[in-house]
């Protein structure tokens, strides 16, 4: 990527994060992130339907979005894959509470009062931008 990101990568709150089915078709989804080191970085369900493309090719693309996931801007490639790295997986949880705060707190309580099961270890999805790849849909 160029030496100065993209103004919504520091500032933006939600991105569109379209991941792409076995056939192809294109599953947009909006979701916070954290830009960090070059990568972006998505909290997600180890199961999630997004977590699962990802892994099975990796092919995504990106644009910052409303919360309803509206892109405010052109998209950009990515290339996606899981988070390993423990120490990584640390440092990124923190960041996301830091730009996130009581919001994110707030969403965990109501998930655990609808019953739904939290993860033992976060589970992250890091993205490298390609800004120069040719957009095909």
């Amino acid at each position: 990527m160029s030496d100065r990101p993209i103004n919504w990568l520091e500032a933006g709150q939600f991105i569109n994060l379209t991941t792409f089915r076995k056939n192809g078709q294109a599953v947009p989804t909006p979701v916070w992130f954290v830009w960090h080191d070059d990568r972006l970085y998505v909290y997600t369900q180890e199961q999630s339907g997004k977590a699962k493309r990802i892994r099975a090719n990796g092919r995504a693309l990106i644009a910052p979005s409303d919360v309803r996931g509206n892109p405010l801007a052109d998209f950009i490639a990515a290339q996606g894959r899981v988070l390993r790295d423990e120490n990584k997986i640390k440092q990124v949880d923190r960041l996301f509470d830091q730009k996130y705060g009581i919001q994110r707190k707030l969403i965990g309580l109501m998930s655990r009062f609808r019953g739904e099961r939290s993860q033992k270890t976060p589970f992250f999805l890091e993205f490298v931008l390609n800004p120069e790849k040719e957009i095909a849909e």
